[in-house]
C-alpha cells in the first residue's frame, strides 16, 4: 500500500481516537478550522463578514458549519455535509445499579440503530459533556472523557445459555448494562466532578455515552483494510474538514462550506440535525451580512450544489445475496455514489453526472451503490437537508463493512480518495 494512503488513514484514526463523542468531534473540528485561520462566529450575535475570509459557527456543541467567502462576486454555495454522531449507549440519569451490593452496573439506553452483539466483552469508557454552574453564576459546557478502560458489557457464559448462538433478540435493559465496579462505588456525577476538578454540586447535568476503547488497526496482506470505531461517519466528517482547510485557491466564485450535523442516527429531528434550520439560517445570515437582497440570495441558492457524505455498504463475501446483483461496490473502490428510487438517497442523473465529471477530470476513482431491491436500506442527510435548503445534491461516501458495529472496517485508500474528491469539488 502506498505510504500516502497509510498516512491519511493514520491521521483519520488519530482523529477518531480523539473524538469519543459528537461533542469532541466538534471541538476537534473547531481546532482544525482555527488552525487554518477560520474565525468563530456566535449565533447570538450579528455576523460581520469579509470577502476572502473563513468562518465557522457551532450549535449545541455537537454540530458545526464552516464557510469560506470568495474574493470575487459570489456565485453560489459548494457544500459538503456529514454527521458527527454514531450509534452507542447513552447513560440515563442516576445510572448506578447496585444489584444487591454485588456488582455495580450502569443503566443505559440505546442511541441509534446498532449491531449489539459486538459490544460485548470489549474495553469501554465514557465520554460526552457536563453542564456546570460557574463561579459567576453562568451555565457552562465542559467536555468529559474518562479516557481509561472503565467498564464492560459482559457476556453470559455458554454453559448458562446454550442457545446463545441461535437466533437471539437482545434486551438492553436486561443484557447490555455495563459492569463498572464491584460493590459500592462513587456516583458517576461525583466521578465527573473529580475529572473536572469542581465540586459535585456544581454539576447540573450530563450527556454521557459509552465508547469502544480499542484503537484503530491497519490489517490485511497488503495493508488494504483498517478497522476502528465510528468510521461511519467520521471518515466522511474528517475528509470534509481536511478538504475544506486544505482547499486550494481557485478561480471558483463559490462559497465553500462544510456542514457537520448531529443526530443523523436518530432521524435528524433536532435543532442541530440536518432537518433543522441550522444550514438554512446560516446561509440566510451570510446573505444579510453581505447585503444581498432576496432575489440575489435565491439566485445563489439555484446555483448551489451539495455532497451529502455518509458511508455505504461494501459487497460482503459471506453475504453476496444482500448486494445488488449488478452494482457491487468494494472497499478501496473509490468514492461511492449512492442511488435509491425511493429518494432515501437524493442522487439523480443530473447531480451524479456533475460529480462524475469533476471526479473524472481530477483522476479520482468512483463507484456506484444501489440497495438490493429486496433489502431495505437506510437513509442519510441528503434528502433531509434539501427539505430545508433545496439544491441539487448527490449522496456519496466510502464503502465499508460492519456498519454500526462498535468496531467497523473500511479501506486504507478511501479516506484520501474522499478527501481529494471533495477538494476537487470545492475547486470546480
Amino acid at each position: 500500500m502506498e505510504q500516502k494512503y497509510i498516512e491519511s488513514t493514520l491521521e483519520l484514526m488519530d482523529f477518531i481516537q480523539d473524538s469519543p463523542s459528537c461533542f469532541h468531534v466538534v471541538e476537534n473540528a473547531r481546532t482544525m478550522l482555527e488552525n487554518a485561520g477560520a474565525v468563530c462566529l456566535d449565533e447570538k450575535k450579528t455576523y460581520s463578514l469579509e470577502a476572502g475570509s473563513s468562518y465557522f459557527v457551532t450549535r449545541n456543541g455537537s454540530a458545526i458549519i464552516a464557510f469560506r467567502l470568495p474574493q470575487t462576486e459570489a456565485g453560489g454555495y459548494s457544500i459538503v455535509s456529514a454527521h458527527t454522531d454514531s450509534p452507542s449507549f447513552k447513560l440515563k440519569e442516576n445510572p448506578e445499579l447496585s444489584n444487591g451490593g454485588t456488582y455495580t452496573t450502569l443503566n443505559v439506553e440505546g442511541y441509534g440503530g446498532m449491531l449489539m452483539a459486538p459490544w460485548f466483552d470489549r474495553p469501554l469508557s465514557i465520554a460526552g459533556r457536563a453542564f456546570v454552574k460557574a463561579k459567576d453564576g453562568s451555565v457552562q459546557q465542559r467536555l468529559v472523557n474518562f479516557d481509561k478502560d472503565l467498564c464492560q458489557i459482559v457476556n453470559l457464559c455458554i454453559h448458562q445459555n446454550r442457545d446463545v448462538n441461535k437466533s437471539h433478540e437482545y434486551r438492553i435493559q436486561k443484557e447490555l448494562l455495563p459492569i463498572i465496579g464491584l460493590g459500592e462505588m462513587p456516583k458517576i456525577k461525583e466521578m465527573v466532578a473529580d475529572i473536572l476538578d469542581i465540586d459535585v454540586l456544581s454539576v447540573l447535568d450530563t450527556e454521557l455515552f459509552l465508547y469502544n476503547r480499542m484503537h484503530g488497526s491497519i490489517w490485511g496482506v497488503g495493508d488494504e483494510f483498517f478497522s476502528a470505531p465510528k468510521i461511519d461517519d467520521l471518515q466522511c466528517a474528517f475528509s470534509a474538514l481536511k478538504a475544506f482547510v486544505t482547499a486550494e485557491d481557485s478561480c471558483s466564485s463559490k462559497i465553500q462550506m462544510v456542514a457537520l450535523f448531529d443526530n443523523e442516527e436518530t432521524g435528524s429531528m433536532s435543532r442541530q440535525g440536518a432537518d433543522s434550520d441550522f444550514l438554512r439560517q446560516t446561509i440566510h445570515r451570510i446573505g444579510c451580512a453581505m447585503g444581498w437582497d432576496y432575489d440575489k440570495r435565491c439566485a445563489l441558492q439555484a446555483s448551489s450544489f451539495m455532497l451529502s457524505a455518509d458511508n455505504g455498504h461494501s459487497f460482503h463475501p459471506n453475504y453476496p445475496e444482500k448486494c445488488d446483483p449488478t452494482n457491487k461496490p468494494l472497499i478501496n473502490g473509490g468514492v461511492m455514489i449512492k442511488y435509491a428510487a425511493n429518494q432515501k438517497y437524493t442522487t439523480d442523473a443530473f447531480s451524479a453526472s456533475v460529480l462524475k465529471s469533476i471526479l473524472t477530470d481530477a483522476g479520482i476513482p468512483f463507484q456506484v451503490f444501489f440497495n438490493n431491491s429486496d433489502v431495505t436500506g437506510g437513509s442519510t442527510l441528503g434528502n433531509i437537508s434539501t427539505s430545508q435548503f433545496s439544491i441539487p445534491t448527490v449522496d456519496i461516501g466510502a464503502a465499508q463493512l460492519a456498519m454500526h458495529s462498535p468496531y467497523e472496517t473500511a479501506g486504507t485508500q478511501d479516506t484520501l480518495n474522499l478527501t481529494e474528491g471533495m477538494r476537487a469539488f470545492y475547486k470546480a
